[in-house]
C-alpha cells in the first residue's frame, strides 16, 4: 500500500512540475500575433479614418451572392457604385455586363489587388475603376446603380444617405442584409447568399405614404 502511495505521489510531482517550454511558448505567441496582424490588415482596413458606428469588416461575396446580384441587375445599364468593393469581384462581374463601375475601398491591400487584377485582365478604367475613398463622405448622385454588402448595423444610415443623393431611376442591391423599412422590389437566392433589389422611386413613394398615414 505504501509503495502504491509513493508511486502516486511521484506521478503527481511529475505532472505538477511540468511546464511548457519557454521557446515553444514564445514561438506560439509570435505566430498568433503574426496571424492576427495579417488578418487585421484585411478585415479591419483603415478604421482610424471611419467613425466607430460605421466600421464594417471585410467579408468577400460568395460566388452565388455575386450571381444573385447580377440577376437583379438584368436589364439595367449605366454607372454602378460598389460600396466596399474588397477584392473587386462584384465590380468585375458588373463591368463584364456593360456597367461603368466604381469600387469604393479604403483597404490599401485589397485596393492594390483589385487594380492589379484589372490591369492583368485588360479591363479598361472606363469600365472598372477602384478608388480609395470613404463612400460615406462621397456624393453618389451620379450613380444609377449601387451595390452594398456591409453590415446590418449600418444599413439604416446608408439608406438615409442614398435617399438623399440617388436619382429616382436608381436601383440599389443589398447583399445578405436588407434595408430596414424599405420594401424590396425583388430578391434572389436564399439564406446567406440572398440579395435584395430596391428601386429608389418606389422606396420614396412607400415612405411618403407611411408618413402621410401616420399624420
Amino acid at each position: 500500500m505504501e509503495d502504491s502511495i509513493e508511486v502516486i505521489m511521484q506521478d503527481r510531482r511529475v505532472f505538477t512540475t511540468s511546464r511548457p517550454h519557454p521557446v515553444l511558448s514564445a514561438c506560439t505567441g509570435a505566430l498568433l500575433t503574426g496571424l492576427y496582424g495579417v488578418w487585421s490588415l484585411f478585415v479591419m482596413p483603415g478604421f482610424r479614418k471611419i467613425p466607430w458606428s460605421l466600421k464594417v469588416p471585410y467579408l468577400p461575396s460568395s460566388k452565388d451572392q455575386t450571381l444573385n446580384t447580377m440577376k437583379l441587375l438584368e436589364g439595367r445599364a449605366g454607372r454602378l457604385a460598389d460600396l466596399g468593393s474588397g477584392d473587386g469581384r462584384l465590380v468585375f462581374a458588373a463591368s463584364s455586363a456593360g456597367f461603368q463601375c466604381t469600387g469604393f475601398e479604403i483597404n490599401s491591400i485589397l485596393l492594390t489587388y483589385a487594380r492589379n487584377k484589372a490591369r492583368w485582365t485588360g479591363v479598361p478604367c472606363s469600365q472598372a475603376s477602384f478608388v480609395k475613398k470613404d463612400f460615406w463622405k462621397t456624393d453618389l448622385s451620379t450613380y444609377n446603380n449601387v451595390t452594398a454588402f456591409l453590415a446590418p448595423g449600418v444599413m439604416g444610415l446608408l439608406g438615409e444617405k442614398l435617399l438623399k443623393e440617388l436619382p429616382d431611376d436608381a436601383r440599389v442591391i443589398a447583399c445578405r442584409f436588407p434595408f430596414p423599412d424599405w420594401p424590396h422590389q425583388s430578391s434572389a437566392g436564399s439564406g446567406l447568399d440572398q440579395t435584395f433589389a430596391y428601386d429608389i422611386s418606389s422606396v420614396r413613394w412607400h415612405l411618403r405614404n407611411v408618413r402621410n398615414t401616420a399624420v
